[in-house]
């Protein structure tokens, strides 16, 4: 790089002014690019964008033609990086860099080790519109992007992050990205990240970053039901290696240990818990009606216990549990084949008074199910379709009933959710949830965006439409008893 000198040179001045030209010639190309052709068979797009690319990433390195210098200090050092720059390119990316070069040709920038050590890639995407970054640079470079308010970065890396949740990293990023997000006030980043991790929360539990949770993520995920995990009692585990780590005051742990769903752990690791677990010792007090009132659930019918107790309420209602009893995974190979169908049983519900009680569920995938809207219109009058209906107008369905109906089913309704598995960054992870009503049996937008012809699809993994079927019995109150 040049060194810093108390005056600008001639050459230095005609250097600013070849940037300049650089920079115009840079915009006429692109303009020329878009402009319409006339449809002229002649008519040929000349493109050398990428040269004046290279030579705009010159100016940079070489420092030629510098008229303006930045010094970026970190406050735990004494040294500073030299940046020979052109006030023209900053500034036009910039309007702090406008602001900071108006009257002065030497600024002195203080930034955290974090953003020093990118603060040479930021100024290269301001000369070339283009930077690369890893998951541990996302945040810092976010940073600089919103300090310098370079709003087309702040955009770009925003949206990686939103694209990269499923990125595998040996400490774990998206837990660190919500928190973030979080600060900055991006709302869309921290809805991201949040339904990733609700999703796939069995990968953050036994991962580095579940330490890192906050107070207030912790009963923002606790307080969901579309949690996707094996089961309450694996939830109720990872919990307490929270609470162990952490040292929360007593009433945050209080509140994290009645946000578990009890109910919906069996007598049998309920007692153990009471035996075995520290935590569950050390705060009793505080859950001892939440585990007494899950024992009655267990003990009782559930149209009995529905009478005293308000069972519309979450503690009484299943997340999406992945253990067999449950539901039940479905691979469908070349799903934009043909029509298929499976069966399998899960429980009656999670009390064990219906333990022992199986429902029977038969499922119907079709590739090409027409809507009713595109049926065909049949006239009297006219012996064909009043419309042409094709085979790719038709969109994907499925339909999850029961085999049989039963007495026990009474006070009983069914949720469904379906579960899609994608490929991402060579992990296998959950990326869309549907829910189906009990009153239709089917998802109005189940796969609606899915382009199941194409072997790249996001929603295949090799050809295949990886599912998983998640039965969640709800019980109602009936009568209630004073």
């Amino acid at each position: 790089m040049a060194r810093l000198t108390g005056s600008r040179p001639v050459a230095a001045r005609r250097w600013g002014c070849t940037a300049t030209a650089f920079l115009f010639l840079l915009l006429t190309v692109q303009a020329a690019q878009k402009a319409d052709l006339s449809g002229d068979a002649t008519a040929a797009t000349i493109n050398h964008s990428l040269t004046l690319l290279q030579r705009l990433q010159e100016l940079l390195q070489n420092g030629n033609g510098s008229d303006s210098v930045l010094r970026v200090r970190m406050a735990t050092s004494d040294e500073a990086k030299v940046f020979h720059t052109h006030q023209l390119l900053l500034s036009l990316q910039s309007e702090v860099f406008e602001t900071l070069l108006r009257n002065q040709s030497v600024v002195t920038l203080h930034e955290p080790p974090e953003t020093a050590a990118l603060f040479e890639k930021f100024i290269r995407y301001l000369y070339c519109g283009g930077v690369s970054i890893l998951l541990h640079q996302a945040i810092p470079m976010h940073q600089l992007a919103s300090k310098y308010r370079v709003w087309g970065l702040q955009r770009g890396v925003a949206d990686y992050m939103k694209t990269h949740l499923a990125s595998e990293s040996s400490q774990g990023h998206v837990v660190g990205w919500y928190h973030y997000a979080v600060r900055i006030g991006d709302v869309a980043l921290q809805e991201s990240c949040l339904q990733f991790l609700a999703w796939n929360l069995s990968a953050v539990l036994g991962s580095a970053e579940w330490g890192s949770v906050s107070v207030e993520l912790l009963l923002l995920l606790l307080e969901r039901s579309d949690l996707v995990l094996h089961s309450e009692l694996e939830l109720y585990t990872a919990v307490e290696g929270w609470l162990g780590h952490r040292q929360p005051e007593g009433p945050v742990a209080e509140r994290v240990l009645r946000a578990i769903r009890y109910p919906m752990i069996a007598p049998s690791q309920l007692f153990r818990l009471q035996a075995q677990s520290v935590v569950l010792a050390r705060h009793y007090s505080a859950v001892q009606d939440l585990l007494f009132q899950a024992f009655q659930f267990h003990a009782a019918s559930p149209l009995h216990f529905a009478k005293y107790f308000d069972v519309n309420c979450s503690m009484f209602l299943p997340r999406n549990y992945l253990a067999p009893s449950w539901g039940s995974q479905w691979v469908i190979n070349n799903p934009a084949r043909d029509d298929r169908s499976t069966s399998f049983q899960t429980q009656l519900g999670p009390s064990s008074h219906d333990a022992g009680k199986r429902v029977t569920w038969n499922v119907l995938f079709s590739p090409r199910w027409l809507p009713i809207s595109l049926r065909p219109v049949y006239s009297d009058s006219v012996s064909s379709a009043v419309q042409a209906v094709r085979i790719e107008d038709g969109r994907p369905r499925l339909v999850i009933t029961p085999a049989m109906s039963s007495p026990d089913f009474a006070g009983v309704s069914f949720q469904k959710t379906v579960l899609v598995g994608v490929r991402q960054q060579g992990r296998v992870l959950v990326k869309h949830a549907y829910n189906f009503h009990q009153s239709s049996d089917e998802a109005a937008d189940f796969l609606a965006h899915a382009d199941l012809q194409k072997r790249t699809s996001e929603y295949l993994i090799d050809n295949s439409l990886h599912l998983h079927i998640i039965i969640k019995p709800v019980y109602h109150s009936l009568i209630k008893v004073k």
